[in-house]
């Protein structure tokens, strides 16, 4: 049974971590937030300590360590964005391994920093990227791989989480510290396409600001429209009045369906870990390349054949 902390205990993702360690059947043991709102905690580990001072949280995480039969094994962070880059060097200072979600860190250069402090501690940095358990990713990868065509796929990709007002008032709407709408919710869909299509070869940014962003992206199998977007105005009809997200990705026309299957994602990636098969700090690079270099671009009208439908519709709207 392994030991686990939780940094960031009281954000929206903490469950899923939670509900991975009890289900595996290891143990959360400490777990810090600055925020209280941690009541889940008694229907996972009742008896797990917790803190809102790092600084209690860390001198109690290292007196554990102190002894092999007390000693953390594992620090789950889920923290926001801007923090994990302090929060991961901290942990593995303690002496464990670390799993955090994404995005790991914005930059190659920070990137670089986890892989010095990997090798000063002897111990690992695990990112979360669960697309690459999922069912439907997996059988696409394999369809990609073994089916032979005469051109690139051409893929559609759409992803619209409304947000309410709230979403600006917190650390996800600055951009200082979430780094933006492509960081904080399009990181695991690049590494998804990295992951099936290969290495990327253009990158072009049609359009960014706080609520939405759009391009194009060409990899050696694939040529991507993509849009991303947290406003409620850019759900289609279909499913507007219904329901908070649309996620659809389409290949040559076919739409492929993930939807389903993401719930139990994280307890995928955990048990992937714990056996020694976790994705570590070079398998998030091509990601976090690939956004630090679209947040640093300037948008470019799209082509015709590059620009994403939602945009080009966006500007057909506007126009009128």
């Amino acid at each position: 049974m392994k030991k686990f902390s939780i940094i960031g205990a009281a954000g929206y993702i903490a469950p899923r971590h939670m509900k991975a360690i009890k289900e595996l059947g290891h143990e959360l043991t400490c777990a810090y937030d600055i925020n209280d709102s941690v009541g889940i905690i008694d229907s996972i580990s009742p008896q797990s300590e917790f803190f809102t001072e790092f600084e209690r949280y860390e001198h109690y995480a290292h007196n554990l360590n102190r002894s092999s039969d007390t000693a953390l094994d594992y620090v789950a962070i889920c923290s926001p964005n801007y923090l994990h880059l302090s929060h991961i060097a901290a942990s593995l200072r303690l002496g464990c391994d670390v799993i955090c979600e994404k995005p790991l860190v914005p930059t190659l250069e920070d990137l670089d920093e986890l892989t010095l402090l990997e090798k000063e501690t002897g111990k690992r940095v695990y990112n979360i990227l669960q697309l690459r358990h999922h069912q439907s990713i997996l059988a696409l990868k394999e369809k990609v791989r073994n089916q032979s065509i005469d051109d690139k796929y051409e893929v559609d990709l759409t992803y619209v989480t409304s947000r309410g007002k709230w979403y600006q008032e917190s650390w996800k709407g600055d951009p200082r510290k979430s780094y933006g709408v492509a960081m904080n919710i399009g990181i695991h869909f690049f590494d998804m396409l990295h992951f099936i299509f290969g290495d990327l070869e253009k990158s072009v940014l049609h359009y960014r600001d706080d609520h939405k962003a759009s391009g194009y992206l060409e990899y050696e199998n694939a040529r991507v429209k993509w849009f991303l977007s947290i406003d409620a105005n850019d759900l289609p009809d279909s499913v507007r009045g219904k329901q908070p997200t649309y996620r659809s990705i389409t290949v040559n026309g076919d739409e492929i369906e993930f939807s389903g299957g993401f719930m139990d994602l994280h307890t995928v990636s955990y048990d992937e870990i714990i056996k020694g098969k976790g994705y570590g700090i070079e398998d998030a690079r091509h990601c976090i390349e690939t956004v630090a270099s679209l947040n640093k671009m300037t948008p470019e009208t799209p082509t015709p054949d590059e620009g994403h439908r939602f945009f080009i519709a966006n500007l057909a709207q506007k126009a009128a």
